[in-house]
């Protein structure tokens, strides 16, 4: 399978589109609608405060590796508008787009994502790649426990000195904005006009999951491949789920089983 072109000017805002009127998602619709499957062509992610159905969402970044583009979608102006609003093209939204089985998305851990998108918008995702089943499928370690989407990106997405530097220093400015522990708030997600600082931290991590993907990838056997597969599913069905908890210790285990493969 053909692997991925790695990514360039990951810490700039440049490229990236912010998303925040109806004719502006009807256009995306009909840019992400279409897009090649092999490799797969969106990556997303989705930021919020509390994200869960419980909290709210905020921002949804979409990659898209042709166009080398993310796109910010502001799901806190927008609200159900970004998910139900048509394209002008084909007639299909972009909640139709995250539930079709036949366009891959690459997430990585969809679960909360998937909880809070369900919870708050009633979208059922499939077609689901989740990145970090990928890496656990891939190890030649125990794999008794899932790596963080940090640790992944330092270890296996091949970045130069000078794109960990960026990297690195991006994501501590927006720990300082956004983390309690460091004295921000998740608000900082929901404040309008969006500051560069939380711009630049919502794309570049997005940036660099295709890296990950072509990382992984040619790296699965065709069993580990159904077993991904599948897990990613059931990661989305569990996540819909009345008592999914999405907090804790239990979100850092293997799924059943797969220690002892």
């Amino acid at each position: 399978m053909a692997a991925s072109t790695p990514v360039q000017d990951t810490d700039t805002t440049e490229n990236t589109g912010l998303i925040d009127t109806t004719t502006a998602i009807s256009a995306l619709v009909d840019i992400l609608d279409g897009q090649p499957t092999t490799p797969p062509s969106l990556y997303i992610d989705v930021e919020g405060v509390n994200l869960s159905r419980h909290g709210t969402v905020s921002i949804l970044q979409v990659y898209v590796l042709p166009r080398r583009q993310a796109y910010l979608v502001d799901i806190h102006v927008l609200g159900e508008g970004a998910f139900s609003t048509p394209s002008l093209t084909t007639g299909r939204t972009l909640k139709d787009l995250l539930e079709s089985d036949t366009i891959p998305k690459v997430f990585f851990d969809v679960r909360n994502d998937s909880d809070a998108l369900h919870g708050r918008f009633q979208i059922n995702l499939a077609g689901i790649q989740d990145l970090q089943l990928m890496e656990l499928a891939t190890r030649s370690f125990p794999r008794r426990l899932v790596c963080g989407l940090a640790k992944c990106i330092e270890l296996d997405a091949a970045l130069t000195r000078a794109e960990r530097s960026a990297w690195k220093a991006t994501k501590e400015r927006g720990l300082r904005l956004f983390a309690p522990e460091r004295g921000g708030s998740y608000r900082v997600f929901n404040e309008r006009p969006l500051s560069d600082e939380i711009r630049r931290y919502c794309v570049q991590d997005v940036h660099f999951l295709p890296r990950l993907w072509a990382h992984y990838r040619p790296r699965l056997t065709t069993v580990w491949e159904g077993r991904v597969r599948e897990a990613s599913r059931e990661r989305v069905a569990l996540s819909q789920t009345p008592g999914f908890n999405g907090q804790g210790k239990h979100m850092a285990m293997a799924p059943a089983g797969w220690s002892s493969l």
